[in-house]
């Protein structure tokens, strides 16, 4: 079983930067996938990033490629997602995923989900 816990959300004004941080507890966690997805309001959930457990392997969604980047440390149990030139469009609620997979970018493969942290930007 494994937990996770975001933090970092805010508001910010376009152009801004917030960091994203997503602790897991459980032993096991190093050797899972992680990713983030969002969801905007009256939108579905939709994958942003992911990174494989040994961070050998980053993917991300087209529209935040050169914007985000993901990262993790496994002695900490804590992924993190740094969010710099943040535009309207990013504004929504930001989830953290967990796959018993070494490795999946797909929605359908994460088990474990955080509570989301909510991420505002203003224009």
């Amino acid at each position: 079983q494994v937990q996770l816990v975001e933090s970092g959300g805010g508001l910010v004004q376009a152009g801004g930067s917030l960091r994203l941080s997503c602790a897991a507890s459980g032993r096991t966690f190093s050797s899972y996938a992680a990713g983030w997805f969002r969801q905007a309001p009256g939108k579905e959930r939709e994958f942003v990033s992911a990174i494989s457990w040994s961070s050998g392997i980053t993917y991300y969604t087209d529209s935040v490629k050169g914007r985000f980047t993901i990262s993790r440390d496994n002695a900490k149990s804590t992924v993190y997602l740094q969010l710099n030139s943040l535009k309207p469009e990013d504004t929504a609620v930001y989830y953290c995923a967990a796959d018993p997979r070494p490795y999946s970018h797909y929605r359908r493969d994460y088990v474990y989900w955080g509570q989301g942290t909510q991420v505002t930007v203003s224009s």
